[in-house]
């Protein structure tokens, strides 16, 4: 099981919630926090999750992983339907609030702080504190609403260009504005570095007033479930490690490519996967 109690650094901080996922199967552990923390730990690094959960499944699979967790009645929960046309999402429980004090003093320097929101929290947390640390965002969170029936869809973030300006990168989907391509490039020219994932297409990296892209590998997708925030732990860390945005872009768009051959988080990678990504990109 996790601890419960961290009190030794880590490399890696991912900041959000963890969701309980309702599916035919039963209930299953998802989030931005729960992939990125597992890929973060598939890379080699110390890694810490700061959350709020309410226990609805076991945390067995996060082994190895440090937890900080906000006690919580119900754990944000999702539950998605595929049709034809697209992912019909619903949201149902939303867990309390993440805050600066709930990182442990320890934590709070950590080299990479991934804040990475499902339904709104953590926004306190963009605030210039961790400013020794490489802070990522993935957004995805931020830009959502939903309506009294709890159907989620993409909604407005006021703060923006605020938040994306003391961010060291950004990671989101072109599904996490609708595909408003005027909005994608307001957030370029609001951050440092933002990357965006287009699916099989694969990703497009903003940098210095430039634009380039890189393709996916082509394999059988069974499951794109989470692919966002693999890619997104991914490129937090080599641009950590090589301070190059395009090649940690090149790195992380070919270690999300294998992930949608599996399903949930089986998908996260393998030390072969991660090898082989790391030759192709040197």
């Amino acid at each position: 099981m996790p601890s419960l109690v961290p009190l030794e650094p880590v490399d890696y901080l991912v900041i959000g919630h963890l969701s309980c996922d309702i599916t035919p199967d039963g209930p299953r552990l998802g989030g931005t926090a729960a992939y990125a923390a597992l890929t973060g730990r598939a890379l080699g690094l110390r890694v810490g999750v700061v959350t709020a959960w309410g226990g609805e499944v076991p945390l067995d699979v996060l082994d190895g992983i440090k937890v900080q967790s906000v006690p919580a009645q119900r754990s944000t929960t999702f539950e998605n339907k595929y049709t034809p046309t697209g992912r019909i999402q619903h949201i149902h429980h939303i867990a309390p609030d993440l805050s600066f004090d709930n990182v442990p003093e320890a934590w709070r320097r950590a080299p990479i702080i991934h804040v990475g929101p499902i339904a709104g929290e953590a926004k306190s947390l963009v605030d210039g504190k961790f400013s020794s640390s490489l802070v990522g965002l993935t957004p995805q969170g931020w830009l959502r609403k939903w309506d009294s029936a709890g159907r989620v869809e993409p909604g407005d973030w006021p703060e923006a260009h605020e938040m994306l300006a003391r961010a060291g990168a950004a990671v989101l989907s072109i599904e996490d504005v609708g595909g408003d391509e005027d909005c994608i490039e307001a957030m370029a020219t609001a951050c440092k570095v933002l990357a965006v994932t287009e699916g099989p297409a694969g990703a497009r990296l903003y940098w210095n007033g430039d634009l380039r892209r890189f393709r996916a590998t082509s394999l059988e997708e069974v499951d794109a479930t989470g692919a966002g925030d693999i890619f997104a732990a991914a490129f937090f860390w080599r641009l950590y490690v090589t301070r190059d945005p395009w090649a940690a872009a090149r790195f992380a768009t070919h270690l999300a490519s294998f992930s949608v051959r599996r399903f949930g988080l089986d998908g996260i990678p393998t030390q072969e996967e991660i090898q082989t990504c790391l030759v192709e990109v040197l």
